[in-house]
């Protein structure tokens, strides 16, 4: 985190801006990634999944979610204090670093609306979106926000106690969301035809589409993160690239070893799973070290998402193969490709840095990874004896776009099996035709 200073750099404020705009095209494109990978019938419950997560999200971070995660620390390095709760005391002339402390609030909420959407994934098709909707916000002051705290905010132990090292969110996005994903689909069971019924993508144009969108994005999440229009901007900017190109190469090359075809949605997935590792790594490792971090996620989460078949447990969209994995990878190797040339210090394995590093970052991932877990599962568990989590047998089968929304995502003027649309939006139709027939 950026030590204060005494006015606003232009410069490093318009990047700033535009990385936040791109970090928050990325839920969009989360959701276009998302709903391409789900069968038809669940298609808008997915993307609504992550829209209705911008707005919650929000919400809570303005509310207090801001103070107490990047607020003086009020609890040895756990918690935040609750000063700039409403964003009180914080003005036009408030000053972070070298950017205006509004943005970088901002910016920072980018993140963690990110990082809910991405849970949604593991519970794609049976969860009820009501209970969604209670879950985002309670998860993101429970589990994002003190996690955040821990990584980067004053005081936070991870940073300033450990000494662990996450340039843009391998602990707090990564990480998090992966461990509380397995936890939500523990708590909801699989879907109906696990294992038995093939639930393959149903549009992989959208799939790469929103990976596409992701890859964007992720250029202002990784990049951004240096806070400033700077030389450490370029080289993560750099390191992003060369990363997601590895993983993607490295997905395709295992799936044409394994199965003898490498796929669409291999690359989509690859090129997604080599940008996550990179996420914690980036602003600590060389070009070449971003080059191996990306290539190893790609081989080694490409196996991790069939994990789920032995285990059984049914992340439905990967979260868990993916974005788990890959953050405690890319977590990891931090202990072995750090250079101080990239942290101003601290040094990995290969470069003279012996296992201290090493040992610092597993430490933060441990804790973690158990921390979202737990939290996550007793979230999930309560909001699900409170008003259930799971839809219904009928509205999983029927699809929640049609039972819950009322909509269709391909049909055009009618729902399935003929029913006349009786959304708020075509109301009008057969009410001007009642009248009509009356006159």
């Amino acid at each position: 985190m950026p030590l204060a200073a005494a006015s606003v750099d232009t410069g490093d404020t318009a990047w700033l801006l535009a990385a936040t705009a791109l970090v928050l095209l990325m839920t969009p494109g989360l959701a276009l990634f998302y709903g391409g990978m789900v069968r038809t019938k669940s298609v808008l419950n997915m993307l609504l999944m992550s829209f209705v997560s911008i707005a919650l999200v929000t919400v809570v971070w303005l509310a207090c979610g801001y103070s107490l995660a990047f607020g003086d620390d009020a609890g040895g390095g756990l918690i935040g204090g609750l000063e700039h709760a409403g964003m009180a005391g914080l003005g036009p002339d408030s000053v972070q670093g070298t950017v205006p402390t509004l943005l970088f609030a901002t910016f920072q909420l980018t993140f963690a609306i990110i990082t809910a959407a991405l849970v949604s994934g593991a519970v794609a098709d049976r969860a009820k979106f009501g209970a969604w909707v209670v879950f985002v916000p309670v998860w993101a002051l429970l589990v994002y926000v003190p996690v955040a705290h821990w990584t980067w905010g004053p005081g936070g132990w991870i940073l300033e106690h450990l000494g662990a090292l996450d340039f843009a969110g391998g602990l707090p996005v990564e990480i998090t969301s992966g461990a509380s994903g397995l936890a939500l689909c523990l708590v909801l069971g699989p879907r109906l035809g696990f294992k038995k019924d093939a639930m393959r993508p149903h549009n992989l144009p959208m799939v790469v589409l929103g990976a596409g969108l992701l890859w964007f994005g992720w250029f202002g999440f990784n990049a951004g993160s240096a806070l400033g229009a700077n030389g450490l901007a370029a080289a993560v900017f750099l390191n992003t690239l060369a990363a997601g190109c590895t993983g993607l190469l490295g997905w395709l090359f295992v799936e044409h070893k394994r199965d003898g075809h490498p796929t669409t949605l291999g690359a989509a997935s690859g090129a997604v799973a080599g940008l996550v590792a990179i996420t914690p790594s980036c602003g600590s490792v060389s070009l070449l070290g971003a080059l191996v971090i990306g290539l190893a996620a790609g081989v080694v989460c490409s196996y991790a998402v069939a994990w789920k078949f032995r285990f059984d447990y049914d992340d439905s969209l990967d979260v868990v193969g993916v974005h788990l994995v890959g953050g405690v990878i890319g977590t990891l190797l931090i202990g072995v490709f750090a250079t101080a040339t990239m942290t101003g210090g601290a040094e990995g394995l290969l470069h003279g840095g012996g296992l201290a590093q090493l040992g610092k970052q597993s430490v933060a991932v441990v804790v973690v990874a158990a921390y979202a877990f737990l939290v996550t599962y007793g979230i999930g568990k309560a909001i699900d004896k409170v008003m259930g989590f799971r839809a219904s047998e009928e509205q999983e089968h029927k699809g929640l776009d049609l039972t819950v929304h009322a909509e269709s995502a391909y049909d055009h003027g009618v729902l399935g099996h003929g029913a006349p649309v009786t959304s708020s939006l075509s109301t009008s139709v057969p009410a001007a035709q009642k009248v009509k027939k009356q006159a």
